[in-house]
């Protein structure tokens, strides 16, 4: 089963269909205020020509170089590296309980259970740490590694059993060294959730899978204790806005692609289906997704951004994103477990409203941040 780690990252690009989200770099030197002003109201006359639903008055703020670094110290300190320590708690939860409930030649009943739910918990948590879609975890391609995903070929159901049938004794460091495709979240779903019990095989997998994951996590995480100021470029503050076009693109980069890879294309909502729900085989698409609705919902409505928002004295830009966010959070709370047995109607309805989030992050909170839009080849608005 072991795949050199060439092929095994052109089959990760390949089935994945690896979104590659490039930013503009950001200037050396901030834009005028003038001139981000003409972006910004260029910006909004565009989106009133395209459509009439969402339209504003854009009035950017000023920001000053102590709010801005202030604020990207809060989202590192209070936000991306929280969202890494709770995602790394989870993993090494799962591999205590997988060593605990291991002991047995057979687990099943409600000590499967168990390991279902914790499974559920932490591919909540790492939903929730997608938003940040730059640093160490996409650098290093990682976040492949840790989450296949979409597995268009299905490829991960049948490389996870192969690798069990080779290696029923495999280790956290045989597993390390295999294909992304038999890792991380995706694989610990299969092997918890495509079995009514788990032998000695699957067990081990567990253990290792998650013990992997765990280090490869933890070393997410420290490097972000460590580099945060360099990974959200908040030491060139005073000479670019790099640091706000990274976070600010990373949230919008979320609701794309799961707009894009988590609702309209296995559901086939506007073309052919391809691939499948989050979290398909556990059928809990709603959980992953709400997940990734909340931590948005957190990082737009957060206090120290809406001040930031509110200091012209226009809070409708703030006020626009919290409805539609409500609505969102609303309409999915309706729906089943699986998303799949939702009736169309309903599954349009969230994907419409994720659109409209989308439109107003690009045509209203960006602009109003004096900032600009990066390239995401995964929207189609």
């Amino acid at each position: 089963m072991k795949i050199n780690h060439a092929l095994a990252m052109a089959l990760s690009a390949l089935s994945a269909g690896l979104l590659i989200s490039c930013a503009k770099p950001a200037d050396e030197n901030k834009a005028p205020e003038t001139d981000s002003q003409e972006v910004a109201q260029d910006s909004v006359n565009s989106s009133a020509e395209e459509n009439n639903d969402i339209t504003a008055t854009i009035n950017v703020v000023d920001i000053s170089t102590d709010t801005e670094t202030a604020y990207l110290t809060h989202v590192a300190n209070d936000i991306v590296i929280p969202a890494y320590a709770d995602v790394t708690k989870q993993s090494d939860s799962l591999h205590d309980l997988a060593q605990t409930h291991c002991q047995s030649e057979s687990v099943s009943g409600d000590e499967l259970q168990a390991l279902r739910d914790q499974w559920l918990v932490l591919a909540q948590a790492w939903a929730r740490a997608e938003m940040i879609n730059f640093g160490p975890a996409t650098a290093s391609m990682s976040n492949l590694y840790i989450n296949y995903y979409p597995d268009e070929r299905g490829l991960v159901h049948s490389g996870v059993a192969d690798l069990i049938a080779a290696n029923p004794k495999l280790t956290p460091e045989q597993l390390a060294n295999e294909s992304a495709i038999v890792q991380g979240v995706p694989g610990l779903e299969e092997a918890l959730y495509a079995n009514d019990s788990l032998d000695a095989g699957q067990c081990a997998y567990v253990i290792s899978a998650s013990s992997a994951l765990s280090t490869r996590l933890k070393e997410i995480e420290k490097n972000w204790q460590q580099n945060s100021t360099e990974l959200l470029a908040i030491d060139k503050v005073a000479d670019s806005d790099e640091g706000l076009n990274q976070w600010f693109n990373s949230l919008l980069s979320l609701v794309e692609t799961m707009k894009s890879n988590a609702i309209d294309q296995p559901l086939g909502l506007t073309g052919k289906a391809k691939g499948h729900l989050p979290a398909a085989t556990a059928a809990q698409s709603r959980a992953i997704i709400n997940a990734k609705l909340a931590t948005l919902n957190k990082a737009l409505t957060d206090p120290v951004l809406t001040e930031m928002l509110n200091s012209n004295n226009d809070s409708e830009v703030g006020n626009n994103l919290s409805t539609v966010l409500a609505e969102t959070t609303t309409l999915l709370a309706q729906m089943p477990e699986d998303l799949a047995t939702a009736d169309k109607d309903t599954q349009q309805a969230l994907y419409e409203h994720l659109t409209t989030i989308t439109r107003l992050i690009k045509r209203q909170l960006i602009p109003t941040l004096g900032i600009r839009v990066g390239f995401n080849s995964t929207d189609g608005d």
